[in-house]
């Protein structure tokens, strides 16, 4: 016996912002500091550094880790999460291109050769 199908469910394709998808103003800034801070969260797991100890690290105190850590981003700019990311002894990089010529604007995009 055949099984019965469920009604369609409406599907809508993302823009591959999410921030972008709900209607946040700045997309883009809100995308790049959440790359930034998973990046800062994977070198604190990697090292196995417990929240005071990064705290000590980066210069910051320890609610200030455990916010960062729960993605709570409201007070970190992209600015500061790059310090925090030069203070755990990563480089950052920032490159300044022409937009494609399919676009009429630019973009910001974090990438990282992050290694274990």
């Amino acid at each position: 016996m055949a099984k019965k199908r469920a009604a369609d469910i409406p599907v809508t394709p993302g823009s591959g912002n999410v921030f972008a998808d709900i209607g946040l103003p700045e997309p883009e800034e809100e995308l790049t500091k959440a790359q930034l801070a998973s990046y800062i969260r994977q070198v604190i797991r990697r090292r196995r550094l417990t929240q005071s100890a990064a705290a000590r690290l980066i210069g910051v105190d320890q609610p200030k880790v455990s916010a960062l850590l729960n993605g709570r981003l409201a007070n970190f700019s992209s600015e500061r999460l790059m310090r925090l990311l030069t203070a755990l002894g990563k480089d950052v990089d920032i490159t300044i291109k022409d937009a494609s010529s399919k676009r009429e604007i630019g973009r910001i995009r974090v990438r990282t050769e992050m290694h274990a």
